[in-house]
């Protein structure tokens, strides 16, 4: 079982990652699949993530899931509040029975380089020291080893960021504008601050 990542956050608030190593039929006795997907893999994204569901929690009613029209998958009658991402042979679910949440899971990749100024405000890039050199499309940085940082930390700001949009779940979102992550450092775990205002 390949169980990559578990954590009981609070009484009623369960996470985990799953590293996608199994074949459609793993999940199809427990999943169902409520639309047709025709790509093997993001099909097995979308059931790996439904999986984890009923993993957090067994009785979690998988045929009940709504997509509302801002592609936030819900329950009616919120029985429990979710979220899946899936990146690559991963998938990550949070459930809770009693707070709105939100999970994003990335693979680091310098594209988040070129669309940082899409997600952070001028204020952000320097107060985590991502200005000049770090976001050039050039990257023609002389220290490799600061070049990858840069983009672990940016893919952390993007990821956490997107986790909140998530948490919203209403529409779209200024991710420069309307979510403000407050500076952190970055370590194996943890936490930040954040605050969300609505235009």
């Amino acid at each position: 079982m390949p169980l990559f990542y578990q954590q009981n956050i609070n009484a009623t608030t369960r996470l985990a990652i799953w590293k996608i190593e199994e074949m459609d039929v793993f999940f199809s006795g427990t999943v169902p699949l409520q639309r047709e997907i025709t790509h093997p893999h993001k099909r097995l994204q979308h059931l790996a993530g439904r999986y984890l569901l009923r993993f957090l929690f067994p009785d979690f009613p998988h045929e009940e899931i709504i997509i509302a029209s801002t592609r936030k998958p819900f329950l009616p009658d919120e029985q429990y509040h979710f979220s899946i991402s899936h990146c690559g042979d991963y998938a990550a679910a949070i459930a809770s029975s009693t707070h709105r949440v939100g999970v994003d899971i990335e693979i680091p990749s310098e594209k988040v380089v070129r669309i940082a100024h899409k997600f952070l405000s001028d204020e952000e890039q320097d107060e985590f020291g991502m200005t000049n050199l770090e976001l050039s499309n050039k990257h023609a940085a002389p220290n490799i080893q600061h070049q990858v940082t840069s983009i672990q930390y940016l893919t952390l700001l993007w990821s956490s960021k997107e986790a909140i949009f998530k948490w919203w779940g209403n529409g779209d979102v200024d991710f420069s504008k309307m979510i403000r992550l407050e500076k952190f450092e970055m370590q194996g775990k943890g936490f930040f601050k954040a605050s969300f205002q609505e235009t």
